[in-house]
């Protein structure tokens, strides 16, 4: 595994991080597979997890406490003592993905009710401090609202968290460019992907600019770069998947997956060849894609010791960057 500084927090990162939604919000979870597979992960290497008070409302951020509270006994008895990072999210009062424009501060993250969900992280983790706390949804219009920069401050200097940062909405990466052009924020978490490429627009350099951390997230775009979705998967009811991969997108996303196949090359998957695009640009602190079972633990974080990928890969995959904007679908 290799590791890459986080901003200006100075902490050394994986720079395959675990992304922990799926084994609290999606369908076919399973708590003792769930505990492997984040076991093995730290075994090879991985030291960030990413987490959020809404993945199965706590319960992704117990099972992160229960494998932190194994692997410091293991230290206390003599074992490897490793730094992990714990990165989890405040959910929006009004539990609405993404943020509107219409959203008020009081809609979304009134500043009492967002330290009384810290508390109840801090508790559902079993640390005394968070290493990143993130508001799940952000809407640059907050910052016109002085209680936001108030609390910042207030919730840094309390001691119960190490750094904050911003999980932006899906597909508007410059909708916290005026965030982190403030200095208050230590870290963005962004989708960023072969598919959707625009932070590097505007985004990164902000970041770059103020030394902030940056987290790609959703690095098979929900599962097409993973290159397994045809036109008639489907999923069990009440899975979120269902309500994202609506026709309309189902079928453009598994064209647009389709046409990278002929690119891999002889040996490479559809995952490796994502995780390594994402890896390409050193903007990138770390990627946090979603795994559950082990086999999917240990491919994802091999890709690290792969490195980059050929430039000439990277060159063709660059062409298929694909302008979203948000629907009623994209959540």
């Amino acid at each position: 595994m290799r590791y890459r500084r986080f901003g200006r927090t100075g902490w050394n990162v994986s720079e395959i991080g675990y992304g922990m939604w799926g084994m609290a919000g999606w369908t076919g979870s399973d708590d003792q597979e769930s505990l492997d597979s984040l076991q093995r992960a730290i075994d090879l290497g991985c030291n960030f997890f990413d987490t959020a008070w809404a993945y199965g409302d706590g319960h992704s951020e117990e099972l992160l406490g229960k494998i932190l509270r194994k692997n410091k006994n293991n230290a206390s008895a003599g074992g490897p003592d490793k730094k992990l990072y714990v990165a989890t999210k405040v959910p929006p009062k009004n539990r609405r993905w993404p943020a509107r424009p219409e959203f008020s501060l009081d809609d979304s993250y009134p500043p009492d009710y967002i330290f009384k969900y810290v508390d109840k992280s801090l508790k559902n983790v079993g640390v005394d401090a968070l290493d990143l706390i993130q508001l799940h949804t952000w809407e640059d219009l907050w910052l016109d609202d002085e209680r936001i920069p108030s609390a910042i401050e207030k919730l840094r200097s309390s001691g119960k968290v190490r750094a904050i940062g911003l999980s932006l909405n899906r597909w508007e990466p410059a909708n916290g460019i005026r965030a982190v052009r403030t200095g208050r924020i230590d870290a963005v978490q962004v989708i960023y992907n072969i598919f959707d490429q625009n932070p590097e627009d505007e985004l990164f350099p902000a970041c770059r600019e103020k030394d902030v951390g940056i987290i790609a997230r959703v690095p098979f775009d929900e599962g097409s770069l993973t290159g397994t979705l045809t036109l008639n998967s489907k999923w069990p009811w009440r899975d979120w998947r269902n309500s994202y991969f609506v026709p309309e997108n189902l079928k453009a996303s598994v064209a647009r997956a389709d046409a990278l196949k002929p690119l891999l090359p002889d040996g490479m998957t559809m995952p490796e060849m994502a995780l390594r695009f994402i890896l390409n640009n050193p903007d990138v602190h770390t990627t946090i894609p979603g795994m559950r079972k082990r086999k999917h633990v240990e491919s994802n974080l091999a890709a690290s010791n792969q490195g980059p990928l050929p430039a000439d890969l990277h060159a063709k995959l660059r062409t298929h960057r694909w302008v979203r904007t948000r629907t009623k679908w994209s959540q």
